[in-house]
């Protein structure tokens, strides 16, 4: 495993990296639904996880996504705003 993060415009990127069994392209988007489950069979879980992760990242203004190859791992990424860049960013929408 390998966590990493880096700083763009107005956010912090993170990614979280694994040798796990992977996920075809085709379905990634799926990972973040509530009950969702790809590989049911190989590997454990309720299908919460993925999606409360989403939750807590989009109600901060972040977003949330992963890259991943069958039998190759994944790499999960997932972007957290900057606090002054949020507060600003508050104030113009109201």
């Amino acid at each position: 495993m390998h966590i990493g993060v880096e700083h763009d415009p107005g956010c912090w990127r993170f990614a979280v990296r694994d040798n796990g069994i992977g996920v075809d392209p085709r379905f990634a988007g799926k990972l973040f639904g509530f009950f969702k489950r790809i590989e049911r069979d190989r590997s454990p879980g309720t299908g919460m996880g993925l999606a409360i992760c989403k939750k807590i990242v989009v109600r901060h203004g972040g977003r949330v996504w992963v890259e991943s190859q069958p039998g190759k791992g994944s790499t999960f990424y997932f972007t957290i705003v900057e606090r002054a860049h949020a507060q600003s960013a508050t104030k113009h929408e109201g």
